[in-house]
C-alpha cells in the first residue's frame, strides 16, 4: 500500500522549524547518540552478534583514545576495550589525516581528509568504537611539538580536546603517544597530541577553565585516571618495581566465542580499512600483549585499568534493577529464538525510561536497538535518488519487514519535515516488504557540504561556529525517521537515516548518504594552468546539472590583467542530470601573475559557486564535496626543452598533469611499455613517486631504463619511503634513501652548484623561485650518494643539520640520472611558479642545444 503527500511551502516551513528545534536539543546530547557513529542502516546479525550487544548493555565504563591521525589508533585495544570488555570506546583523532599521501587515488589535502575519515569510520564499525575530532588541520609532517603547537590555534584544539572530555565524560583516557619527558612520539602532532590530552584531563573538570562550554546540559567531568599505551615496556628499558605497580598489562589476543575471532583478528581488519595508506594486515592470532601506563589521576590497582571505577548499573541511580534485567537477558538468552529475551529487555527498557543522565540515555538507545533485532524487525526510509537539489522535492519510501512471530504493532512512521504517518498495523510474520511512500521538499535544507568546510579555513585549523557540531565525525543524516514499535505494549520509538539504497552489478546492495546539492555545479578541468607566455589557453568546464526545467548563466571572476571569452555562457536544462561541456579562452597579462578563475552561475536571480567532487571507493559509503568552481592562473617566464615525457606512475599522483600544463605531452607507462624501443622516444623518463615502492615489476626493468639515459636520455626518479622498496638501488649509481625531509615549506635554500645547468638553463633559478611553496619542501631525501653524484641544493628546518640531498644528479653514459624528494606532487598541483621552472630544467637538462622539436633526431640518436 502507497501513500503518497505532498506539503504546502508554509506548511513545510513550519515543521522544518519544528524539526530543527528537535534537532539542537538532540545535539546537545550529541556525545550519547547516535552522531558519533557513521550513519548506517541496521546490519544483519547473527543470534551471537545479538548477545554480544545484550552482554555490552550490562556495562558501564568508558574510554577515551587520544592520537593525532588516521591509522595512530590502536584498533587492537579499541577492539579489546569496546569488544572485549564492552565498555564505551571513542578514538579521539586530532586532525582527519589531511597532510598525508594517498596509495588508492589522487586525493589530497581536505579530500583526502574525508577519505581517511571514512576510512576511520569504516574501522569503528568492526572494532567497535566511536570516533571523534578536533578542528586542527594536518598540514603534514611536523619534527617537533613547539612547530605543531605554533602552526595550530593551541588554545582551540586544548579546548577540543576538553569539549570532547566534558561530552563524552570518560572514565579513562589513554595517549598512543609519549610526552616529551618520556621520549616524545617521534612526530610534532603525535607528541602534541600527548601534551594537548595531559592539559585537558587537567582542565576538563574545572569549570573555570573554557566556561562558554558549559550549556546545554554540558558539565565539568574529571576522568580517573590517565594511561600511556606504552610501546616501549620492555623493549627499550626493563621497567623498575615501582614502574610496574602502574603499568596494567592486557592480553588482546583473547579469543571471543560470540564474535568467532580474537580482538587481534578484528583489530586487523579494522585496520586494514585504511587503505589510502597501504596498511592492510594479516590477522593477528594467539597471545598478544599491550601495557598501559598510570601518568595522571588515580594508581591502578592490582594491574586492573578499571579499579576503583564502577562500571555496572549502580553507577546510575535506581539502575540496579535494570542491570539485573539486562544480564538476566544476556544468560538466558536463546540463539534459536532471540524474541525470548524481548519480555525482560521491555521491562528493562520501561524503568531505564524513568532513569535521568547520560548513561541512561546512550543505553536507551542501545536497548532499541537490540529490542529491534530481537523482535525480528527490519526498517528502513530510502530516498528514490540519492541526491536532490536545493528547493526540489523528493520521494521517500519507509520500508519494513516482522521476521519473527512475536507479536508487533507499527503505530507511525515520522520524517523530519512531514506530518506522520498514522498507522496501528498488526505485523504479519515476513510478508512482503511493507512500503509508504512520502514526498519532502528540500526548500529549507543546506547543501550538503561537510560542516568543517562550510567555513574558510584559518590557519592550521578549520572553522567550525557552531559549538555541538564540533567533535563529530560526518555531518548527520539530511533527513531523519522514526519508527514507533509496540510490543506487549511498550512503545519503542526507532530512529533510522535516510539513506540511499542501490545495487552495484559488481558489489551487490549498497548505501550512501542521501545528499542535497546545489542546482547546477560547473568543474573546470584542471586545477591549475600555467601560461608560459600571453598567448591564450583554451579552458575546459563541465557544467552538470541536478535539477529539472532550469535556466543557468555562468560568468567568470578573474585577476587584474586577465580576460575570459567568451565573458558569459547561458544554458537551458530541461532534466536533472543532464551535462554540458563548454570552452572558453582565457589571455593572461604580459606579466607574471598569480591567481584565481572563479566560475560563477546564477539561477532564478541567484549567483552561487560550486563545483562537485565524487569520492568512491567500495570500502567506503560515496561521499560528495562542493567547493568553490575555480582553479589557479600562473603567468610564469617558463622556457622548456623537450616535448615528450614518458610516466611511470607509483602510489598516484598529479605530476603528470602539470606537466601538461607546461607544454609536455606525457604519456603514461604500464610496465608491458618500458621497452628500449618505447623509451627512445621521449625525452625523458619520470617515475612517479613511490613507483619503486608499488610497481615490483620496476626492479627488473630498471636496467633498460638505465640503457636508455647510457644512450642519451634523461630519467627523473621522485621520491620512494624505505620501506618495501622492490631494489635496493633505485639508481644505476649507490645511494641510501633516509626518512631525512624538510617540513618547513619556506625553509631557506642555499645552492651547492650554482653554476649546475639544472639552475641554470633554460631558466635561470633565483631564490625567488623557492617562494611561495606549500607544507613542505620534500621528504625521504638520500643520507649517502655516490661521488658521481651533485648534490644542488641545500636546506634544512630549524635548529637541524643541512639535508643536501633533495636534488641529485649525475652522468650516466650520454644522459643524466636525476633523484629528488623535493615534493613536486604537492607544488605543480598547488600552482608554485618557480616549481615548474625547476622542474623544466630538470626535464632540459642534456638538451641544452635541442629545441622542442629535436625529439625525433635525439630518439634516432638514442636508438644507435
Amino acid at each position: 500500500m502507497v501513500h503518497t503527500f505532498s506539503l504546502t511551502s508554509s506548511l513545510a516551513k513550519n515543521l522544518f522549524l519544528n524539526m530543527l528545534l528537535r534537532s539542537l536539543l538532540l545535539l546537545a546530547f550529541f556525545a550519547w547518540g547516535s552522531l558519533l557513529h557513521a550513519q548506517q542502516p541496521l546490519p544483519a546479525k547473527t543470534s551471537a552478534e545479538i548477545q554480544h550487544m545484550l552482554k555490552k548493555l550490562t556495562v558501564l565504563g568508558s574510554v577515551l583514545y587520544v592520537a593525532a591521525h588516521p591509522d595512530d589508533e590502536n584498533t587492537r585495544m579499541i577492539a579489546y576495550l569496546a569488544q572485549g570488555k564492552g565498555y564505551r570506546t571513542r578514538y579521539l583523532a586530532l586532525t582527519r589525516g589531511d597532510g598525508g599521501q594517498n596509495l588508492i587515488g589522487n586525493e589530497k589535502g581536505v579530500s583526502l581528509g574525508i577519505l581517511r575519515t571514512q576510512e576511520l569510520l569504516a574501522a569503528r564499525r568492526i572494532d567497535g568504537g566511536e570516533q571523534m575530532f578536533s578542528r586542527a588541520y594536518d598540514f603534514g609532517y611536523s619534527k617537533n611539538p613547539e612547530e605543531t603547537l605554533a602552526f595550530w590555534d593551541q588554545d582551540k584544539v586544548l579546548a577540543d580536546v576538553v569539549w570532547a572530555i566534558r561530552t563524552y565524560r570518560p572514565d579513562v583516557i589513554i595517549t598512543r603517544f609519549a610526552t616529551p619527558e618520556k621520549g616524545g612520539g617521534g612526530h610534532g602532532h603525535h607528541t602534541s597530541s600527548a601534551i594537548l590530552a595531559h592539559k585537558a584531563f587537567d582542565l576538563a573538570g574545572d569549570p573555570n577553565a573554557f566556561p562558554e562550554q558549559l550549556t546545554n546540559g554540558v558539565e565539568p567531568w574529571q576522568p580517573t585516571r590517565l594511561m600511556w599505551n606504552n610501546y616501549w615496556v620492555f623493549r627499550r628499558y626493563e621497567p623498575t618495581e615501582e614502574d610496574l605497580k602502574n603499568i596494567v598489562s592486557v592480553n588482546i589476543g583473547q579469543y571471543d566465542p560470540l564474535l568467532g575471532k580474537n580482538y587481534g583478528e578484528i583489530a586487523s581488519e579494522a585496520r586494514s580499512m585504511h587503505r589510502c595508506q597501504a596498511f592492510g594486515n594479516a590477522r593477528i592470532r594467539g597471545e598478544l600483549i599491550e601495557y598501559l601506563d598510570n601518568e595522571k589521576g588515580a594508581r591502578p590497582i592490582n594491574g586492573d585499568l578499571f579499579s576503583g571505577i564502577d562500571a555496572t548499573w549502580s553507577r546510575v541511580q535506581g539502575g540496579e534493577a535494570v542491570g539485573r534485567l539486562l544480564e538476566q537477558a544476556y544468560t538466558d538468552f536463546d540463539p534459536t529464538d532471540p524474541s525470548k529475551s524481548l519480555p525482560n529487555l521491555l521491562e528493562a527498557y520501561q524503568k531505564l525510561e524513568g532513569l535521568s543522565g547520560p548513561w541512561a540515555e546512550f543505553k536507551c538507545e542501545q536497548l532499541r536497538e537490540a529490542i529491534v533485532y530481537c523482535a525480528g524487525l527490519w526498517c528502513e526510509i530510502n530516498p528514490k535518488y540519492p541526491t536532490i537539489a536545493q528547493g526540489d522535492s523528493i520521494e521517500l519510501s519507509a520500508e519494513y519487514l516482522k521476521r519473527t512471530t512475536y507479536g508487533v504493532t507499527l503505530k507511525s512512521i515520522e520524517i523530519e519535515g512531514l506530518d506522520p504517518i498514522q498507522l496501528n498495523e498488526t505485523l504479519s510474520t515476513n510478508p512482503k516488504v511493507q512500503k509508504h511512500s512520502r514526498i519532502l521538499s528540500t526548500a529549507n535544507l543546506p547543501i550538503s557540504q561537510p560542516y568543517w568546510l562550510q567555513e574558510e579555513m584559518g590557519r592550521g585549523m578549520f572553522r567550525v561556529s557552531d559549538q555541538e557540531k564540533i567533535g563529530l565525525p560526518e555531518n548527520p543524516a539530511v533527513i531523519k525517521g522514526i519508527f514507533r514499535f509496540i510490543i506487549d505494549g511498550v512503545e519503542i520509538p526507532f530512529e533510522v537515516p535516510v539513506q540511499h539504497r542501490y545495487v552495484d552489478r559488481a558489489i551487490g546492495e549498497l548505501y550512501r548518504p542521501f545528499l542535497i546539492t546545489p542546482k547546477v555545479t560547473v568543474n573546470v578541468a584542471e586545477k591549475v594552468y600555467v601560461f608560459a607566455s600571453n598567448v591564450p589557453q583554451e579552458i575546459e568546464l563541465s557544467i552538470k546539472n541536478f535539477s529539472d526545467s532550469i535556466q543557468a548563466t555562468i560568468s567568470f571572476q578573474l585577476p587584474e590583467g586577465w580576460k575570459a571569452t567568451p565573458s558569459q555562457l547561458s544554458y537551458d536544462f530541461t532534466r536533472a542530470g543532464e551535462e554540458q561541456s563548454a570552452k572558453i579562452q582565457v589571455t593572461p597579462p604580459a606579466f607574471q601573475s598569480k591567481g584565481k578563475i572563479q566560475v560563477m552561475v546564477t539561477v532564478d536571480g541567484k549567483t552561487t559557486t560550486y563545483s562537485q567532487q565524487t569520492i568512491g571507493y567500495d570500502h567506503i559509503p560515496t561521499q560528495m564535496l562542493f567547493n568553490a568552481s575555480e582553479a589557479e592562473l600562473v603567468r610564469v617566464d617558463l622556457q622548456k626543452k623537450g616535448k615528450q615525457i614518458a610516466y611511470i606512475m607509483g602510489s598516484g599522483d598529479e605530476v603528470p598533469k602539470g606537466l601538461e600544463q607546461m607544454g609536455y605531452n606525457v604519456t603514461q607507462l604500464a610496465d608491458e611499455d618500458i621497452t628500449l624501443d618505447n623509451l627512445n622516444k621521449y625525452d625523458a623518463v619520470i617515475a612517479g613517486i613511490r613507483a619503486y615502492n608499488r610497481r615490483k615489476r620496476l626492479a627488473f626493468l630498471q636496467d633498460i631504463i638505465f640503457e636508455y639515459v647510457e644512450a642519451g636520455g634523461t630519467y627523473v626518479v621522485q621520491y620512494n619511503t624505505t620501506y618495501d622498496l622492490s631494489t635496493k638501488q633505485p639508481s644505476p649509481y649507490p645511494i641510501t634513501l633516509s626518512r631525512d625531509r624538510v617540513s618547513v615549506e619556506d625553509a631557506p635554500v642555499t645552492f651547492l652548484k650554482p653554476d649546475h645547468p639544472v639552475l641554470n638553463t633554460p631558466n635561470k633559478i633565483t631564490k625567488e623561485d623557492f617562494e611561495g611553496w606549500v607544507q613542505e619542501r620534500g621528504l625521504y631525501f638520500p643520507a649517502q650518494w655516490d661521488e658521481k653524484f651533485d648534490a644542488i641544493l641545500s636546506w634544512h628546518d630549524f635548529e637541524e643539520t643541512p639535508k643536501n640531498g633533495a636534488l641529485l644528479v649525475a652522468e650516466y653514459g650520454k644522459g643524466h640520472f636525476v633523484y629528488t624528494g623535493i615534493s613536486w606532487f604537492r607544488e605543480l598541483p598547488a600552482g608554485v611558479p618557480g616549481a615548474f621552472r625547476l622542474f623544466a630544467n630538470i626535464i632540459s637538462i642534456g638538451q641544452e642545444e635541442m629545441g622542442e622539436e629535436s625529439t625525433q633526431e635525439m630518439s634516432e640518436d638514442k636508438g644507435k
